[in-house]
């Protein structure tokens, strides 16, 4: 084995050797920056009714006809996830078939209504294009004013006892299962849970 070649092949493994350390770092910092990243929960404004209040009692006739009653409490001690949405909003469609997941995770604990407004012509098609629940789909001005619902999608998790447990802005999956983190918590949103940990550790 000539110089040349010896020296090449040191090169190499000292090249192998500065790479697998610059991998090692970046692995180190990228755990790092996982630790920093707060979880991102459902965006939560000062709409009313707040966490922890009662929420407002409505009787709406849903699209089959039935009347539904949202808010108080609840006989068969279910929940409601009240989701608002709308035709024309692109995220709202993305998100609707994770409703169906919601149902099977809360194991029939939780009964998911999908609520909107408007004529009820403009809203024939989007119900049967994505399988809506007849029994409880909502067109109501008054729900969405009672709730102060002023963004979509917007989802508000009310419990069998009929207060607000959380509510937001929600964009994403995650968006929606934090609102099942938050009402398990005892928090508005997962991002107020973790400031007060955060404010915890300080102190200690």
């Amino acid at each position: 084995m000539g110089p040349a070649l010896i020296a090449s092949n040191l090169l190499l493994w000292l090249a192998v050797l500065g790479l697998a350390a610059v991998v090692v770092a970046l692995l180190r910092q990228i755990g790092v920056l996982h630790e920093r990243i707060s979880p991102v929960g459902a965006l939560v404004g000062n709409e009313q009714p707040r966490v922890g209040e009662p929420a407002p009692i409505l009787e709406i006739e849903s699209w089959s006809g039935e009347t539904i009653r949202i808010g108080g409490r609840d006989t068969g001690a279910r929940g409601t996830l009240l989701f608002f949405v709308s035709p024309t909003c692109p995220v709202c469609k993305t998100l609707l078939p994770h409703l169906d997941s919601v149902r099977r995770a809360e194991s029939g604990g939780v009964r998911v209504v999908v609520a909107s407004d408007g004529p009820r012509e403009e809203h024939a098609a989007f119900v049967s294009a994505h399988a809506l629940d007849r029994g409880h789909y909502l067109l109501s001005e008054a729900l969405g004013r009672a709730y102060q619902v002023g963004r979509l999608p917007y989802a508000i998790l009310i419990g069998p006892d009929g207060d607000v447990r959380a509510r937001g802005l929600v964009n994403t999956r995650e968006h929606l299962e934090s609102l099942f983190q938050a009402g398990e918590l005892g928090v508005a949103s997962v991002q107020e849970y973790v400031k007060r940990e955060n404010g915890r550790q300080r102190v200690a």
